[in-house]
């Protein structure tokens, strides 16, 4: 047994009690898993945070849920690892060091890449030590002793062996695509890496003249400097309007390229003109229709947007310069006759704001269709993936229906290098492991791999993949549950399942909980150009970690998105708040209770079976819905039992044998006080580790740390349905002279007369158990309780379940002066539902308010008739 603490501070500050444990966890290596031994393994891999800066609300929001999975699976005795780690996040970070050089006079080009690469691990060491203390921060239970980078020596040696096992499978392979280019960083983007925002922008409207002389042909774009690209203009096959024309030549103004009139499936005949001009250079549909035709790839600019060559005379123009010229020259020839205005939706880089340009570029690719019938396979077996909720399984087999292929390679310095080398001579390529034997007659390609890329080997490179005999990967590979945001259902957990398929033949975690987006109090996606993003650095600075972590556990459901109120996190507060101040009271009266003193055994009053009856009910509860991750209804359990049953109630019913005069009973209340206590902070710990640490090591306690406690166990015995009916029974009577109290302005300090008519034995049994209770919490001056009593005159009354409740009226107030008030108050609403009403009977009023407004006065209508209704049948009751 450890010593308890009794010197609990009188105020509850998170600051001194968050910045005390965390330390104290990590250096006992509480958070650190076996890896050996008979424990049943549990296993969570950190979804890697970019190594860029600071940890957002949706990480803390991640981050918290995988945190009270591993609390709890520690505590009821798995061997549980919480595996730490950070993505290199490839063009974020190369977008940092660079903005870095720049602000020092330097460029990577100066550097050199071995000097560019050395910057960028001085970068990652301090950024990541920078958000190994926010996770301190937060309360993280991570495994440090086992973190991660997806740059590290292990995880180079597993991307090596995955790149070259696929394309030695001919599953990755090299060629010419459209891709997501970013100009301003000068590489492929993923399609998570591609921000779309509605723009208003404009459609412009262009002849095209035939070659013969005999008209000409309507196309529309809304980049127009793409059409120096153009090699085709495409109808639709059954189009009656163009029939004649398949075949048929246009001129290309202003470049004079004669390009074929050519048909297809793909164009759609109800769209503008029916016809449209085909750049398989600059856009992905064409490109695949260029496929089709075998049409000629023409590229009119460079990997910095700026005009090439074929450009003609607009050579070395930025793209939009040249849009505007472009289109000015286009006017003047009469080729452009019409510009509409056009609100469409662009892609732009998440990394530099950059207008994304599709663009034909030559790179690796996976090729995804293989991979995907596995993982669709997988599904229709028992051991699938489950996602929580289950909706996502639809939305993940969807995309994987219309799967294209992935583009892999990366135009950056800061990355897994792709291994391959082309002779310098021949121009042969190699794929492996290492460079060829001669290697001085050889380079290696310039590019990088896609961050996704290593990331989606994250579950088992690692735990030592490719070495299989590793004890991590033997004793806790596949993993128990990934926690994520559904926005990167496709990017990332659809890849790990692909990867994890085909290198282990296993799914790499039994279960994907899926999560939403914080939100602003309006609904908002948080932004930067916003200026709506709250730093959840701050929240904890403010109100604890604590308050912050119950917010994001218990806002929601899982799957929907978490709108974030300063409100709710303060309630939260409070709540904390009003558990240090319950338990500083029990322990203030404990005396000097030990662990080893505790004794439930003793004769036990209604309330002490109450309590520990509602324990058990809540161990039981809370227990079933963290299994089937609704932390919201934990939350909901959590707090109606801490707040309600045990400080509103059970603390002041136990008040009576605390402060009596009856030693057993006295120690016997003390023993369930300190085991509700000390089981509800465990129950609690995974939620809000700091303070339930606290309180329970100034508690009777057994063991360090509540992090290594045992999770409670409903124990049957101490189940007691009847104490439950008691004191249902009782709060609905003390409930309903309180409700009386305030509605009739009787002070609380004045005792009141009470009359109870129990109808049953059972029911007069359980009052007469509870007399003392409704005593005190009723301040009744006189209680009493007989069924065959007659209802008294000029009484308040209130029909319970298997009683009646009588409260006499004289003594209790002035009738005459009780029913002036009334009445004047009865004038005031009678005044109030005149007013909104002949409101509402204006048509005008009703017609031309915005809905809102009028709404709002109907329910002012509502609650002046309730009242009206209530005040109205007091006073016939007072003067009955």
């Amino acid at each position: 047994m450890t010593e308890q603490h009794t010197d609990m501070p009188t105020k509850y500050d998170p600051r001194d009690t968050e910045t005390k444990w965390y330390p104290y966890w990590t250096e006992q290596s509480y958070f650190e898993a076996e890896g050996t031994g008979d424990k049943e393994p549990f296993t969570i891999v950190i979804p890697p945070p970019n190594v860029t800066g600071r940890l957002h609300l949706g990480h803390a929001w991640d981050t918290t849920l995988q945190d009270i999975l591993s609390r709890l699976k520690r505590m009821q005795g798995y061997d549980t690892l919480w595996l730490p780690g950070m993505d290199h996040a490839g063009i974020a970070t190369q977008a940092k060091v660079e903005g870095r050089l720049k602000e020092e006079g330097m460029d990577r080009y100066e550097l050199g890449r071995e000097g560019f690469l050395e910057k960028s691990w001085e970068w990652k060491e301090e950024y990541a030590d920078f958000i190994r203390q926010q996770w301190a921060k937060l309360g993280l239970s991570l495994d440090y002793s086992r973190e991660r980078f997806t740059l590290d020596e292990g995880l180079s040696t597993a991307v090596r062996e995955v790149f070259v096992s696929l394309y030695n499978k001919g599953l990755i392979y090299r060629g010419q695509y459209i891709i997501n280019w970013d100009p301003d960083t000068r590489t492929a983007l993923s399609d998570i890496e591609v921000d779309y925002k509605d723009v208003q922008g404009h459609f412009y409207h262009m002849k095209y003249p035939l070659k013969n002389g005999n008209g000409h042909i309507e196309v529309a774009t809304t980049r127009p400097e793409t059409m120096l690209g153009d090699t085709a203009v495409a109808v639709h096959p059954e189009d009656e309007r163009y029939n004649h024309l398949i075949g048929q030549t246009v001129v290309l103004p202003i470049i004079g390229r004669e390009i074929e009139i050519i048909a297809d499936d793909y164009v759609d005949m109800e769209f503008g003109s029916g016809a449209v001009k085909i750049t398989p250079a600059h856009d992905p549909n064409d490109f695949e229709m260029g496929n089709r035709h075998n049409l000629e790839r023409v590229l009119v600019m460079d990997e910095s947007g700026t005009m090439n060559e074929n450009a003609g005379r607009y050579q070395g123009l930025d793209r939009f310069d040249c849009r505007a010229r472009l289109v000015n020259d286009l006017q003047k020839d009469g080729v452009l006759f019409q510009i509409e205005d056009h609100e469409h939706s662009v892609g732009h880089s998440e990394r530099s704001g950059a207008v994304v340009e599709p663009y034909l570029s030559t790179q690796w690719f996976v090729k995804m269709k293989p991979l995907a019938e596995q993982a669709v396979e997988l599904q229709n077996q028992e051991e699938k993936v489950h996602f929580v909720p289950d909706r996502f399984e639809k939305t993940y087999l969807h995309w994987l229906d219309n799967i294209r292929d992935w583009c892999i390679s990366r135009q950056l310095w800061w990355g897994h290098r792709i291994p391959a080398w082309y002779h310098k001579e021949t121009g042969e390529m190699h794929v492996g492991h290492t460079a060829p034997s001669n290697p001085e007659e050889w380079e290696q390609d310039e590019d990088v791999l896609d961050t996704w890329f290593s990331s989606a080997l994250w579950p088992f490179s690692t735990m030592g993949w490719p070495d299989r005999e590793d004890p991590d990967f033997q004793h806790f590979y596949p993993t128990n549950v990934l926690v994520t945001g559904y926005d990167i259902i496709f990017f990332w957990v659809s890849r790990m399942i692909f990867q994890g398929l085909e290198f282990t033949g296993q799914r790499p975690f039994k279960d994907v909980l899926i999560h939403g987006l914080v939100r602003d109090a309006e609904g908002r996606k948080m932004s930067k150009s916003l200026g709506n993003g709250v730093d959840p650095m701050d929240v904890i600075d403010q109100y604890g970690a604590d308050a912050l972590r119950f917010f994001l556990a218990t806002g929601t459901t899982p799957g929907n998105d978490l709108r974030f109120h300063w409100e709710k996190i303060e309630a939260n507060w409070n709540f904390a708040n009003k558990i240090w101040n319950a338990s500083r009271f029990a322990l203030m009266n404990m005396g000097d209770l030990t662990y080893d003193d505790m004794d439930l055994n003793g004769d036990k009053t209604m309330a002490d079976r109450w309590i520990l009856t509602r324990l058990e009910e809540t161990i039981r509860d809370v227990t079933r819905l963290m299994d089937n991750y609704e932390f919201g209804e934990v939350g909901r359990l959590l707090y109606n039992f801490i707040w309600d049953d045990v400080c509103d109630w059970y603390i002041e019913m136990a008040k009576l044998p605390l402060y009596g005069d009856d030693e057993a009973a006295r120690h016997t209340t003390r023993s369930v006080l300190a085991h509700v206590l000390e089981q509800t902070m465990r129950l609690l710990h995974p939620i809000m580790p700091f303070i339930t640490e606290e309180i329970w090591q100034h508690l009777p306690h057994k063991g360090s740390s509540i992090t290594v406690a045992a999770w409670p166990k409903a124990d049957e015995a101490w189940m007691d349905s009847e104490s439950v009916d008691d004191v249902e029974l009782l709060q609905h009577v003390i409930r309903s002279v309180r409700n009386t109290r305030a509605e009739m302005n009787v002070a609380p300090g004045k005792e009141i007369d009470l009359q109870m008519k129990p109808q049953t034995s059972v029911v007069q049994d359980r009052l007469e158990r509870g007399r003392a209770y409704l005593e005190r919490f009723c301040n009744a001056g006189e209680l009493t309780i007989d069924p065959d009593m007659e209802a008294p005159e000029k009484s308040v009354s209130h029909v319970l379940s298997g009683a009646e409740l009588y409260m006499p009226l004289a003594g209790l107030i002035d009738l005459e002066e009780e029913i002036s008030r009334l009445e004047k108050e009865k004038e005031k609403l009678n005044n109030e539902v005149e007013r909104v009403q002949k409101k509402l009977a204006n048509e005008g009023f009703t017609r031309k308010a915005p809905e809102n407004v009028v709404a709002g006065e109907r329910e002012k209508e509502k609650d002046y008739l309730e009242k009206r209704e209530k005040v109205t049948a007091r006073i016939q009751e007072l003067k009955a």
